[in-house]
C-alpha cells in the first residue's frame, strides 16, 4: 500500500500527516469535549502524546492526510483511509474536523469527497466502510448524503456504515 500522497480539491490541500502537524491547535483540539465527543481518544492529551501518536502514524503503512485551507495553509482536521484490505478492495474511512471555527462550511464534506474519489478511482477500491456514533447527527446525514448505507445497527450507540463505488454520490 501507498502512503499518502498530496492532493487538492477546491478550497482545500491534503499532505501526509506528520510530526510537522504537532502544534497547539492540534493539541487544543485533542482535550476539547466538542471536538472529541464521538471520537474513542481525546481528552487526556499532551505534547508528548500527541508527538509520539504522530511519530507512530508516520512511519505506519497507511493513508492519513492533514486537511489544510488553501488560503491560509490552516490545519483544520484529518481524515484516515486504515485499514485497507487488498484482496476485498475495501478499506475504513474516518474524519477528524478538530477547527471548530471552520466547522459548518462544507470543508468536511469537501474533504470526504476527495478523498473517497481518490480511493475508488487511483487506488480501485470497492468499498468504503465506517463506524460512527448513531447521535453523531451530522455525521450520519453527511454520509448517507454521499450515499453510505447502514448495514449493522446492533444494540449498541454505533453504526457500521458502508459505500460501495456505485452507489459513491
Amino acid at each position: 500500500m501507498k502512503k499518502a500522497i498530496n492532493l487538492e480539491s477546491e478550497r482545500l490541500i491534503y499532505t501526509a500527516l506528520s510530526l510537522n502537524h504537532c502544534t497547539q491547535d492540534y493539541l487544543d483540539w485533542m482535550n476539547d469535549n466538542d471536538v472529541v465527543k464521538y471520537l474513542e481518544s481525546g481528552g487526556d492529551y499532551t505534547f508528548k502524546k500527541l508527538e509520539d501518536f504522530l511519530n507512530e502514524q508516520e512511519h505506519k503503512n497507511i493513508l492519513f492526510w492533514a486537511i489544510h485551507i488553501k488560503e491560509s495553509k490552516k490545519h483544520i482536521g484529518n481524515i484516515k483511509i486504515d485499514p485497507i484490505d487488498c484482496n476485498k478492495k475495501s478499506a475504513e474511512y474516518g474524519i477528524l474536523m478538530g477547527d471548530k471555527k471552520n466547522w459548518g462550511k462544507g470543508y468536511g464534506n469537501e474533504a470526504s469527497r476527495r478523498i473517497l474519489k481518490y480511493c475508488f478511482e487511483d487506488l480501485k477500491l470497492n468499498e468504503i466502510t465506517l463506524g460512527v456514533i448513531k447521535d453523531n447527527d451530522r455525521a450520519v446525514r453527511l454520509y448517507k448524503k454521499m450515499g453510505f448505507s447502514i448495514y449493522n445497527n446492533k444494540l449498541s450507540n454505533s453504526l457500521r456504515m458502508s459505500l460501495d463505488v456505485k452507489n459513491f454520490k
